[in-house]
């Protein structure tokens, strides 16, 4: 089983390298939206020496749109020798130490939590075998993975979470949901609650079975298998539930106390050693408790490689859908808008099946949409690209509405967005709230 969950770790990073691949030039690439060199060299500038730790990339060492992409296809490339099998460990590493490459750089296109966990995952992996201190990582991951994002909702104060009516509105709240998750959205208030709860139930509940006896740790594992086969049904979260489901596969493997060398102790005791202290830490952090002396430096120290990490979906729950729609013009009076390929946009396109494929852009203008375009500057670069009709930031987009010649000006507009009912035409439905980003041009 340990073999399998090998190979379907080299796959996760297989569809990882090549979904964020495509999209490189246009995200991070030198005329991208925001371009790596320029990220490194303003952080080298302020950091001095340090920045080099403080942002763990191959990329320091040639920043051109070359080394990105000779970045993520040697990581394709090693995924598939490690979902082959031949030299697993090795191929791995080197996955590991590429993908941070490319995380170390994304900026804001890079930071959602399967990034890290991959990464997480992807370290622990370079060790595992069936010994019992190493099957206890991984079971002590899977734990933090779900009992802190269950925990982090309770603790939040959110009154969605603690009167159980979350999923009355996450199903048309989250950032890109599947069809199925129109039908969910209508599901009677007792079935929103229960759901709810079962949520609850999954991420606290049941991460405590994790280290029970087999029948009931098992019992744990089914349930949190569930849960994620259900948020795979209703939403598109690229390679997490995947990956969550994987890292479930150490609750059914049982560990052995085989004979061990003297090196293979050490080097266990050694990676649980800096897990427990730094998890210890994390876990203190969560529950709002002083960290010793030295804690805050030790999680500083060690938060750049990415591989002991915080996690924590949904703990505050959208309870509206605000939408960003980009449109440009040539006089400053007939607008023509821009359509992204996967987020709400046309009324009566369906809501996409993507995943494992994650649209960087997409997701990023639904947290752009929560906060003003001067929170997010980003936002802010992105509308610059498409006055200057940057192909590599276009071919981000589903369509443009200048294909000649880039528009004079450009503007945003706000809408909430809401599910249609039954009978109604479409799938959504949307009330305009003003101007988001206000008309500019190049002049």
């Amino acid at each position: 089983m340990i073999r399998t969950f090998l190979r379907v770790l080299g796959l996760i990073y297989f569809i990882a390298f090549l979904s964020f691949g495509v999209q490189a030039s246009g995200l991070i690439g030198l005329r991208g939206i925001l371009p790596y060199n320029e990220y490194l060299a303003g952080m080298r500038q302020a950091l001095g020496k340090t920045a080099y730790w403080e942002i763990p990339s191959l990329l320091w060492l040639h920043p051109s749109d070359a080394a990105l992409a000779a970045v993520w296809v040697a990581g394709a490339l090693c995924a598939v020798v490690a979902v082959v099998g031949y030299y697993q460990r090795a191929a791995l590493a080197a996955c590991l130490v590429l993908w941070l490459s490319l995380c170390a750089v994304g900026q804001d296109f890079l930071s959602y939590q399967w990034d890290v966990l991959l990464l997480e995952a992807g370290f622990l992996a370079i060790f595992v075998d069936d010994s019992p201190v190493r099957i206890w990582l991984f079971r002590w991951l899977i734990f933090r993975l779900m009992f802190f994002s269950g925990a982090g909702k309770l603790l939040s104060g959110d009154n969605t979470w603690r009167n159980l009516t979350a999923l009355t509105y996450h199903y048309r709240t989250q950032p890109l949901p599947t069809p199925l998750a129109w039908y969910f959205d209508k599901l009677p208030l007792g079935a929103q609650k229960a759901s709810t709860l079962f949520v609850l139930v999954a991420e606290v509940g049941a991460p405590l079975l994790f280290f029970a006896p087999r029948q009931l740790r098992h019992i744990g594992a089914w349930i949190s298998i569930s849960l994620q086969l259900l948020i795979l049904a209703t939403g598109n979260y690229t390679f997490f539930n995947i990956l969550t489901i994987a890292l479930c596969l150490f609750l059914f493997i049982e560990p052995r106390s085989a004979p061990r060398t003297r090196l293979h102790h050490a080097v266990s005791a050694a990676v649980a050693g800096f897990v427990g202290l730094t998890t210890g830490l994390l876990f203190l952090d969560l529950f709002a408790v002083n960290l010793p002396p030295g804690g805050n430096f030790a999680l500083h120290a060690v938060a750049p490689l990415r591989i002991v990490n915080r996690y924590g979906l949904f703990t505050v729950m959208t309870v509206e859908r605000p939408e960003i729609v980009v449109e440009g013009s040539d006089d400053g009076e007939t607008w023509y808008g821009y359509e992204f390929p996967y987020k709400p946009g046309d009324l009566l396109r369906a809501p996409p099946i993507v995943a494992p494929h994650q649209p960087r852009l997409d997701w990023q203008m639904w947290f752009a949409a929560l906060e003003s375009y001067q929170q997010n500057g980003w936002f802010v670069k992105f509308m610059l690209k498409l006055l200057q009709g940057e192909p590599a930031v276009l071919r981000l987009l589903q369509s443009n509405p200048f294909p000649h010649a880039p528009p004079r000006y450009i503007r945003a507009r706000f809408y909430l967005y809401q599910f249609t009912a039954f009978g109604e035409k479409g799938w959504w439905k949307r009330q305009e709230r003003g101007l988001y980003f206000p008309p500019v041009s190049l002049k």
